[in-house]
């Protein structure tokens, strides 16, 4: 069951939903922002299940004792589901009536879907105490769809609360996210991360604190790249991209960069993780010339003083682009095979006049 405490690095939203649920406020509509990976919709499905918990009760997480519901006084106390009644039994099933998430159908989040949506709301809850709309990746409503929401966040139904979640609150309409109170989730931190895999995945202390480096603050990430062989999975990408060795993009031969899009588009699962290894890699070249301690992959610093000393910004940062490119192409379900060879392409070609 999620609980709000388990939840890591993210005390002033735990904070405020926690006075919500002390102080039963309903607060028509929420706007989660943070990268992914960072609790967004674990907070959202936690405030629901402790809201509408069948045996609600403060639970004093410094000696695991449960405490009366009426002592609210004591700061080390919070709400949290119990876990076993019918109510968060639903929820942590996904089978609550009126726990009702709508997420993206392919890339986007349609009118059709707000919709249905809407015909929904125009029923009173089934049986929550409070009825908690999550719309997960809030930015991927198309202006159709933000629109037909707009009219149900301007006058919300009773007992509803609106959970909307996006990466920042600029990908949102101004008049969408004028009508919600926003919440930041923040990074968390490599320390934390590296600690929760150590404890929960049991990965080697060593390596988890490499793998919370490229996680970026992401949670999700994390664990993403603590299921695949990262260090192998890196050192054959830089490997076969020739970014370790820029200097020789340019006179390899075209039939290389052209097999290294072919081998990451047989390995279509791995794509995204080794798309955004590959990003780390050329923003740490930039990094490393004026503050080296700040790299991701600080495990590799005597090859990237190497490879740095051998590549100008203005083509580091082309790079760059060329990856956020295919990231976004990749998002917009464009030829997969055409996104990688362009990419690929790009990364041998010299930006550079002088050393042309």
């Amino acid at each position: 069951m999620p609980e709000l405490e388990s939840i890591i690095d993210q005390k002033q939203p735990i904070a405020f939903l926690t006075a919500l649920l002390r102080k039963r406020i309903i607060s028509g509509s929420l706007l989660f922002t943070g990268i992914e990976g960072v609790g967004k919709k674990t907070a959202a499905i936690a405030f629901a299940a402790a809201y509408n918990c069948l045996n609600r009760k403060f639970v004093d997480f410094s000696n695991n004792k449960e405490k009366n519901f009426t002592k609210t006084s004591d700061q080390n106390m919070t709400l949290s589901g119990c876990g076993l009644c019918r109510s968060c039994k639903k929820i942590e099933s996904d089978s609550h009536p009126d726990i009702i998430t709508v997420k993206p159908a392919g890339f986007f989040i349609k009118i059709d879907q707000i919709r249905s949506l809407c015909g929904t709301l125009a029923m009173k809850p089934y049986e929550a105490r409070l009825r908690v709309v999550i719309i997960s990746n809030a930015q991927s409503m198309n202006p159709e769809a933000a629109n037909a929401l707009l009219k149900v966040l301007e006058e919300p139904p009773e007992h509803t609360i609106f959970i909307l979640t996006a990466a920042q609150a600029s990908d949102l309409l101004p008049t969408v996210r004028s009508r919600c109170r926003q919440i930041i989730f923040s990074p968390i931190s490599k320390k934390n991360i590296a600690v929760f895999l150590v404890e929960k995945y049991r990965i080697n202390r060593d390596d988890a604190t490499i793998v919370a480096a490229l996680a970026n603050g992401s949670i999700s990430k994390a664990i993403s790249l603590s299921r695949t062989d990262w260090v192998k999975q890196r050192r054959w990408l830089l490997n076969a991209s020739g970014l370790n060795h820029p200097e020789s993009l340019s006179s390899r031969p075209i039939s290389f960069s052209l097999a290294f899009a072919e081998k990451l588009l047989r390995k279509k699962e791995l794509l995204q993780d080794s798309l955004q290894l590959l990003k780390f890699w050329l923003r740490d070249l930039i990094i490393y010339r004026y503050c080296s301690e700040k790299v991701i992959n600080s495990d590799l610093t005597e090859e990237l003083k190497y490879a740095s000393e051998h590549i100008s910004d203005a083509s580091i940062l082309a790079k760059i682009e060329a990856v956020r490119s295919a990231q976004k192409n990749i998002q917009l379900n464009a030829n997969l095979r055409l996104t990688l060879e362009t990419m690929v392409i790009k990364f041998a070609k010299n930006y550079d006049k002088r050393l042309s």
